[in-house]
């Protein structure tokens, strides 16, 4: 269970989940969206995403070899959670940020 909770959680698959919502997207379009990913990193989490059953890749031939990534069924149902989660950190940002400010001030002054 904490394996998974683990990929669940890690900020990447919440990125390309999100980014996928209800789109299939290219590989280079996923990464230009989502901006500061690797190359290396996307095609990992893409992986794992795929394994676990959260993303569907799609290969059409023709030159260059087209693939595109779409959420499953389960990405889908994983993308609602994804979202109130979201949702719930644009709404709070200030008060964390407040937070920080206050801590890092106790802790450095």
């Amino acid at each position: 269970m904490s394996d998974l909770l683990s990929r669940i959680g890690d900020k990447w698959t919440v990125l390309v989940v999100s980014y996928l919502g209800e789109n299939s997207m290219r590989f280079n379009e996923l990464r230009r969206g989502i901006g500061n990913i690797s190359q290396k990193m996307l095609t990992s989490t893409l992986r794992n995403l795929e394994r676990d059953g959260f993303v569907s890749r799609t290969v059409t031939p023709s030159r260059p070899p087209q693939v595109e990534y779409a959420l499953t069924g389960l990405g889908r149902d994983l993308l609602a959670p994804i979202s109130h989660l979201a949702c719930w950190t644009v709404t709070n940002m200030d008060e964390i940020s407040a937070a920080r400010a206050a801590y890092d001030a106790r802790e450095n002054g």
